[in-house]
C-alpha cells in the first residue's frame, strides 16, 4: 500500500506544468497578473498543488531571483503557515461540514462564498496580497457561483481569486469569462512512470504499468488508487464481466460483501470510478473503432468480445444506466452492496449474445 498523496497546501512537489508556471512567471514580470485565474484541467493532475504554489509565491514576496519556477522552500515561514490554514492573508473555499448533520455537503453553499466580501474588505496582513483559492469551482452550487462572480467583477486591489475546475464547463460561462484560463494537461507516460517509481519503489514494473495506464496521467488519482487497492479491484472487475454470458455469482457476492463493509467505502468509490470508467472506455472503443492500450492482460481481448456480442446502442445504453445508478448512490448514499449487485444486473444482459 502507499502513503495517502499529501494534501495540495502542505505538498511542496508539482510533477510536471513547467509551461504553467512559467506562464504565471511571465504574466507577474510582465506587470500584468488577472486578478482571476481559472485552472483547469482533469482530477489529480496537480491543479490545486499550483494554485497552492502560486498563493505562496505571492505571499512570500514574489522574490526577484530571476526564478524560473514558483518553488518556496517547505522550511519557511509562509509555506507552513499556508499549510496550516493559518496565513491572515489566505482564505479557501471548499465543500464543508453541514452544521446539522456534521457531513461533508455535496457542493460550497452561498453562506461560503459571503464570506469572501469581509475577508477582502480587510488590510493585507503582510501589505501584499489577499488571496481566495476555490477547491473546486465545479462544487459551486447556482447561488454560490452567481455569489462569487460580483465579487470576480470588482475585486479590490491585489486580489486575486485561483479557480481549481475539473470540469471548467460546469461553470456559468460569466465566471469563467472574468478569469484567465490556465489548462493544465495530464502527465505523459514517462513522467508518471517517474513519478511512480520514486513514490512506489517497492511496486513491480507491470504493476507499475497497469497503475499509470488506470490512473490516465494523474498522480494523485494513481496513488489513490493504489491506496485503495486499485489494479486487484480492476482486474476482479474484468474477470467476473469476462464470465457474461454467465455470471460468477460467488465471485460477485463475494466482492459486493468486501465493498459493503464498514471499512470498505474506499475501495467501493475506487471499484465505483473504475467501472464507470471502463464502460465509457469500452464505448469509446466501439465507436471510434480503435482498441485502447491495455490497462491490464487480456483486456483488448475482451472488450473486442463484448463488442462483438452486442451492438454499440446496447453498451452505450449500459453505460449510461450504470452511471446514473452509481450517481444516485453517491447522492442518496445507498447500500453499496446493493449498487453493485444492481450494477452488475444491468451488465449482464448486455453481456450476452445475441
Amino acid at each position: 500500500m502507499s502513503a495517502a498523496p499529501p494534501p495540495p497546501r502542505d505538498n511542496p512537489d508539482l510533477i510536471g506544468h513547467a509551461d504553467a508556471e512559467a506562464e504565471i512567471l511571465a504574466a507577474l514580470r510582465a506587470g500584468r497578473l488577472h486578478h482571476g485565474w481559472l485552472i483547469a484541467g482533469p482530477r489529480g493532475i496537480g491543479k490545486a498543488t499550483l494554485a497552492y504554489r502560486f498563493a505562496r509565491f505571492l505571499l512570500a514576496g514574489t522574490p526577484e531571483t530571476g526564478t524560473d519556477t514558483l518553488h518556496i522552500a517547505p522550511d519557511s515561514a509562509v509555506f507552513r503557515r499556508v499549510a496550516a490554514g493559518g496565513h491572515s492573508d489566505l482564505l479557501t473555499l471548499e465543500r464543508r461540514a453541514d452544521a446539522k448533520t456534521g457531513k461533508l455537503r455535496r457542493e460550497i453553499v452561498v453562506g461560503d462564498v459571503r464570506a469572501v466580501g469581509p475577508f477582502l474588505g480587510l488590510t493585507a496582513g503582510e501589505g501584499g496580497w489577499r488571496i481566495v483559492v476555490v477547491d473546486a469551482a465545479d462544487d459551486l452550487n447556482r447561488n454560490a457561483a452567481n455569489a462569487l462572480l460580483k465579487l470576480l467583477e470588482e475585486p479590490p486591489r491585489n486580489t486575486l481569486f485561483l479557480l481549481v475546475a475539473h470540469a471548467p464547463g460546469r461553470l456559468p460561462a460569466t465566471v469563467r469569462s472574468r478569469c484567465r484560463r490556465l489548462d493544465l494537461a495530464p502527465l505523459d507516460d514517462a513522467a508518471l512512470d517517474r513519478f511512480l517509481a520514486d513514490a512506489l519503489p517497492a511496486l513491480a514494473e507491470e504493476d507499475r504499468r497497469t497503475l499509470a495506464r488506470l490512473a490516465e496521467g494523474s498522480p494523485g488519482r494513481a496513488l489513490e488508487l493504489q491506496e485503495a487497492g486499485g489494479p486487484a479491484l480492476f482486474a476482479e472487475m474484468l474477470r467476473l464481466i469476462g464470465a457474461f454470458p454467465g455470471t460468477d455469482l460467488i465471485g460477485l457476492h463475494a466482492l459486493a460483501d468486501g465493498l459493503g463493509r464498514a471499512d470498505g467505502e474506499p475501495a467501493f468509490r475506487a471499484f465505483r470510478d473504475l467501472l464507470r470508467w471502463w464502460l465509457a472506455r469500452l464505448v469509446h472503443a466501439g465507436a471510434s473503432g480503435r482498441l485502447p492500450a491495455p490497462a491490464a492482460p487480456g483486456e483488448g481481448e475482451l472488450i473486442q468480445r463484448l463488442l462483438g456480442a452486442r451492438a454499440l446502442a446496447d453498451w452505450l445504453e449500459v453505460w449510461e444506466k450504470t452511471s446514473r445508478l452509481l450517481s444516485r448512490g453517491e447522492a442518496l448514499d445507498l447500500d453499496r452492496r446493493q449498487i453493485l449487485l444492481t450494477c452488475f444486473s444491468a451488465l449482464a444482459p448486455a453481456g450476452s449474445a445475441r
